[in-house]
């Protein structure tokens, strides 16, 4: 095997202080078999440990959070997270609970479990929840397993399609897939919402369900929501709530008086849990009379004494996986929930969409605004108006770097050209969003009078642009000082 070199250690140099083994008769080496001894010193670098702590509070410092900056990711809500949610997780009962204690010993965290269930059941009007799916996409697959279990549980075999937006996000083609239904997209109309005409079309004995994200993914409410609902059921279909944008209805509106059947929560989007970077992420599905015989296994159910986890469910669906769910993100959206109570949820709606109406008011002279009306918690802008002069909505993102924030979600929704989708969420201040616009508003003139320097960016980042095209064709992930290989 090649030796590794390593770019900053130095021989001799420790970063540990061990006594001498004084037992030799019980070193490893005696205790384990001859083919198992490592044949050659190990090949690690050698360092103080002054130099360690600095090594890596160096690479602490090029990470980007919600502390640093805004996190302005569209359909993501990266809202800054109360520290007293970690340390409350962080309590020796809950972070260290085993997940095969016997229900009279963990009757603490059964108790969190059944009361958040029943607040999630409130805060969505429905009648009955799993907290089971790990993530929002899990979360989505259950939802779609249940409508497809009452509709079999029916005798109704013929229900084999899911109709989608083509604005949806990408999991819900991919979960109705995986579930084993056919897609079917139905075009948007000219204002970004669902188009009736073009639902109708699709609405049949085949018609398993309808999957919608209210608001959309254009950031703008399905004003036609009760007709919709009312054309999937007439024709003996169930209404799917991706609840990706709940962020904007807590205490505004209930997804159950909107028609729909299901619907599955982002706990760590909507009540606040770190994401980035891939997780920890949790799911739970609440559902109306219809599909609650259908949820999976366990169902935590309370006697008036004690909790318990109830299996005896003869028509669910089974487990979603070997335990119950990410338990801390349970405990984060409880305290969550907990700290700002009925009117303070009504608020953080409240507050996130007067953030991104204000935003979007500092923004929609410069960028070009798809949809010209008043936006929910999120917004949509393009890159059009700079592309006249060679800059892309991608350049835009890239320059955005350079200042210190990070860049919205862009090309998505698919529908909108050079979209830049925009979610400031409830948390960031009104100072911080002139300062977010102001950046947004000094790129626009950039692109007018200087576009090389968008076409160049980022020039302050750890790592500058890149060839995107060789990226996705020669992944390599090593480092190479000095030099690029792969």
């Amino acid at each position: 095997m090649e030796k590794l070199i390593f770019e900053k250690s130095v021989v001799g140099r420790k970063a540990y202080t061990l006594p001498k083994a004084k037992l030799e008769e019980y070193s490893t080496r005696k205790l384990l078999p001859e083919k198992y001894h490592r044949k050659r010193e190990l090949n690690l670098p050698e360092l103080s440990e002054v130099e360690v702590a600095r090594h890596f509070v160096k690479l602490s410092k090029l990470n980007y959070c919600i502390e640093d900056n805004v996190y302005p990711l569209g359909s993501c809500t990266m809202k800054y997270n109360p520290k007293v949610n970690e340390k409350i997780a962080s309590f020796d009962g809950f972070a260290n609970l085993h997940p095969h204690l016997d229900d009279e010993d963990c009757q603490g965290a059964l108790q969190l479990m059944y009361e958040l269930g029943e607040a999630l059941k409130k805060i969505t009007g429905f009648t009955g929840i799993t907290l089971q799916p790990a993530s929002g996409s899990q979360g989505e697959l259950t939802g779609l397993l249940l409508i497809r279990a009452y509709h079999l549980d029916r005798g109704d075999t013929k229900r084999r399609k899911i109709l989608i937006p083509d604005s949806a996000h990408g999991t819900n083609p991919a979960s109705s897939t995986i579930a084993g239904f056919e897609v079917v997209t139905i075009k948007s109309d000219t204002d970004g919402r669902v188009n009736l005409d073009e639902l109708k079309k699709y609405c049949d004995e085949t018609t398993a369900g309808f999957m919608l994200t209210n608001p959309n993914t254009c950031g703008l409410f399905e004003k036609n929501i009760l007709e919709i609902s009312k054309t999937i059921h007439d024709c003996g279909g169930l209404m799917y709530m991706d609840g990706a944008n709940l962020n904007a209805l807590l205490g505004v509106v209930y997804p159950v008086d909107m028609g729909f059947d299901c619907m599955h929560f982002n706990l760590h989007k909507t009540f606040s849990t770190p994401h980035g970077g891939g997780g920890p992420g949790s799911g739970p599905v609440c559902v109306n009379e219809k599909l609650e015989p259908y949820l999976p296994i366990p169902q935590i159910t309370f006697d008036g004494n004690k909790y318990h986890l109830n299996y005896d469910l003869p028509k669910s669906i089974g487990k979603l996986h070997a335990f119950f769910g990410n338990f801390l993100v349970f405990v984060r959206a409880y305290a969550y929930i907990l700290i700002n109570g009925t009117e303070g949820l009504k608020k953080v709606s409240q507050t996130s969409i007067v953030n991104a109406n204000y935003l979007l008011s500092k923004l929609k002279e410069a960028y070009h605004q798809p949809f010209k009306e008043y936006c929910m918690h999120e917004f949509l802008i393009t890159g059009d108006n700079q592309k006249k002069f060679g800059v892309t909505t991608k350049d835009i993102a890239k320059r955005i770097l350079d200042f210190g924030f990070y860049a919205p979600t862009i090309y998505f929704p698919l529908i909108v050209h050079e979209a830049m989708l925009v979610e400031p969420t409830e948390t960031e201040t009104k100072e911080r969003l002139d300062d977010f616009a102001s950046i947004l508003l000094q790129i626009a003139k950039e692109a007018e009078t200087n576009p090389e320097i968008l076409l160049t960016a980022p020039h302050n980042t750890p790592v500058r642009r890149v060839d995107d095209a060789r990226a996705a064709r020669f992944v390599n992930v090593n480092y190479f000082k000095g030099e690029t290989k792969g």
